[in-house]
């Protein structure tokens, strides 16, 4: 479906992205399309159709900075012509790198395999690192065109936290997850958010506004303190952030999705406010061991990070609680 209505806002980012690409892109035939897909999806074809899953758009919903991190990315991909590229590359590992291993005797009848890990890994590196080189050509498309970089590391996040990319980075993965994403692009953000900087100096009058808040946590730590209390410790990163963000452990069901989860009734429920006040904060639970020490159970768990409004900014699972 076109990208208006409700997904007009994404339409707005589209148009202000491509303005923004040089000549030798007009010969893409551009255009934007809402297609129904669960799995907070987007991909492109070769000749400059950009598609995005309506679930992908609900988390972007009426963010021009969201909606620009999602497209650049994918606009970078079709400019680079990254298709051609893969397939080019995965033609020439079947053709010239797979070794052929040799069974049984030389003199004899043999059968013959061709090793695949090697390859399959080699293609995986490949695919992985053009992913990187899309979301630096598409930080500075973002920078150029009026939208802030951080709002790609603030998406990064809010897949992260619905569950998409959660899973940790393999030989064989053709997409980087998403802490080796914000990883290798720690200078791509520096030299993006320079070139923001440079051409909107007045932040909050740049197309995409003000930056977002940038909060997330890395893996908390689980230290038992005494035989009745355990103390979690959940180290965390913020930017931007104006006012104060909610804390949210929760001990039980887990869903692999925030809003399914926090619809659930917990075992258990704590919550704290702050207010970030520097870049490196941490916050810490107090959580009471159980009273019967002839059964432990293990509780999953999981803290939310919430802004002033309830939405969720990040989640993080945190290691098994014996309870």
């Amino acid at each position: 479906m076109a990208a208006t209505g409700r997904y007009e806002t994404g339409s707005i980012a589209f148009r202000r992205l491509i303005a923004r690409l040089v000549e030798s892109t007009a010969k893409f035939d551009w255009e934007l399309r809402i297609v129904d897909d669960d799995q907070l999806n987007a991909y492109s074809s070769p000749e400059g159709t950009i598609y995005v899953g309506t679930d992908l758009a609900g988390v972007a919903g009426q963010s021009k900075g969201l909606w620009a991190a999602i497209l650049s990315h994918e606009i970078a991909h079709v400019v680079r012509r990254d298709w051609a590229r893969r397939y080019l590359y995965q033609k020439s590992l079947e053709r010239d790198s797979a070794p052929a291993i040799v069974l049984g005797d030389p003199g004899m009848p043999f059968a013959s395999w061709t090793e695949s890990r090697t390859a399959s890994a080699d293609l995986g590196h490949f695919s992985r690192q053009l992913e990187i080189d899309a979301d630096r050509d598409g930080l500075l498309l973002m920078a150029r065109a009026g939208f802030h970089p951080h709002f790609v590391p603030a998406l990064h996040h809010l897949l992260h936290a619905y569950g998409s990319g959660a899973a940790p980075s393999s030989l064989y993965a053709m997409h980087p997850c998403w802490e080796e994403r914000d990883r290798e692009l720690m200078d791509a953000y520096v030299s993006a958010s320079i070139e923001f900087e440079r051409r909107w100096p007045e932040w909050y009058a740049s197309p995409g506004g003000d930056p977002p808040i940038l909060v997330f946590a890395a893996t908390p730590t689980v230290k038992k303190t005494s035989s009745k209390e355990w103390e979690i410790q959940i180290p965390m990163r913020c930017q931007n952030l104006v006012g104060a963000v909610e804390v949210v452990l929760r001990v039980g069901p887990v869903s692999g999705n925030p809003k399914r989860s926090l619809d659930q009734p917990p075992e258990s429920e704590q919550r704290l406010v702050t207010g970030c006040t520097s870049p490196l904060t941490t916050v810490i639970f107090k959580l009471a061991a159980s009273s019967n020490s002839s059964k432990s159970t293990t509780y999953p768990a999981e803290v939310y990070i919430l802004d002033a409004w309830g939405a969720v900014l990040g989640r993080v699972a945190v290691p098994k609680l014996l309870h």
